[in-house]
């Protein structure tokens, strides 16, 4: 028996979000807002908080600074993320500036702490926090060899395994990243993402999915939906349309909500649906956190877009 529906192994930032930019500003140029949040950010943290938002019990795996944990354990203890394998370093927690307007997002980030993540997963305490979870999500660039390690003891385990690096481009153009694409259950790449990794735009990158031998297809679309291709069978679910503020940590939420369907083994068009719900309900509010949805709002757009 599993003692937990999911673990989360990524990045924790301190993000400083600037939102209401009307377009970005030219080299030497200032622009101001008055819209500013200093919120709980990074991949794994914010998956991991839509997951624990949804009801389902999540435990995260990364590595912050000491100076921040006073407050990084408020956050997490307000969403009842388990933070037993939240290590903390003398160092400073990776930090993130969010500049964003209606269309589109920037960030400049410092990873701090983030970058000694993958020497923690070499310890037994970890694997066995991980083989305690139904799913295992992975939201980090992570190495070829942690991948080989780790996957097969997933596996074994019984637990379904996914993976966002999110956009690190030097790990998307590496083809030997390509084996790690191959391994996991679903990889879960952006657009713009997908492009880096296959060298082909959206359509055909579910195609290159297939031809590569990966078991899943999927890419996120950001307004227009994602897709999905499963076998030889192919979905494309649209977004619901909701008034946009800050697009930061979308397609976290995305896979919070995708995560949230495998857990009730339901079709990888409902997984899709929820994922896109979820993405959508995020980007409605300033910062990553504040406009994840709990299970009834789930619901209620859900319907609303979808149907029962």
């Amino acid at each position: 028996m599993k003692q937990r529906d999911a673990a989360v192994v990524g990045e924790v930032y301190v993000d400083h979000v600037f939102t209401g930019f009307q377009s970005w500003p030219k080299p030497g140029e200032e622009v101001f807002t008055s819209q500013y949040t200093k919120e709980l950010g990074g991949g794994g943290a914010i998956t991991a908080c839509a997951l624990a938002k949804l009801g389902r019990s999540v435990s995260l795996i990364g590595v912050v600074g000491s100076e921040e944990r006073p407050w990084l354990d408020r956050k997490f203890a307000g969403f009842g993320v388990l933070i037993d394998n939240l290590y903390s370093n003398s160092g400073r927690t990776g930090v993130t500036v969010s500049l964003s307007t209606t269309e589109d997002r920037s960030f400049f980030t410092y990873a701090g702490e983030n970058v000694r993540l993958e020497d923690h997963l070499q310890g037994e305490k970890i694997i066995d926090s991980l083989v305690a979870a139904r799913h295992v999500h992975f939201a980090m660039p992570l190495k070829v060899s942690t991948a080989r390690r780790l996957f097969p003891i997933l596996s074994a385990a019984g637990c379904t395994v996914s993976l966002d690096v999110g956009h690190h481009e030097e790990w998307l153009c590496d083809p030997i990243n390509r084996s790690t694409c191959a391994a996991v259950d679903y990889f879960l790449p952006n657009e713009h993402e997908a492009e880096m990794i296959s060298g082909v735009s959206s359509e055909p990158y579910l195609d290159f999915t297939r031809h590569s031998g990966w078991r899943n297809g999927i890419v996120k679309l950001g307004p227009r939906g994602a897709a999905m291709r499963q076998a030889e069978h192919t979905w494309w679910v649209k977004s619901p349309v909701v008034d946009v503020v800050d697009t930061t940590g979308a397609g976290d939420a995305f896979d919070a909500g995708f995560i949230d369907g495998l857990l009730d083994e339901a079709s990888g068009e409902i997984c899709l649906r929820r994922g896109c719900v979820c993405g959508s309900l995020s980007v409605r509010v300033a910062g990553a956190l504040l406009g994840l949805p709990d299970r009834k709002k789930l619901q209620e757009l859900y319907e609303q877009s979808y149907g029962t």
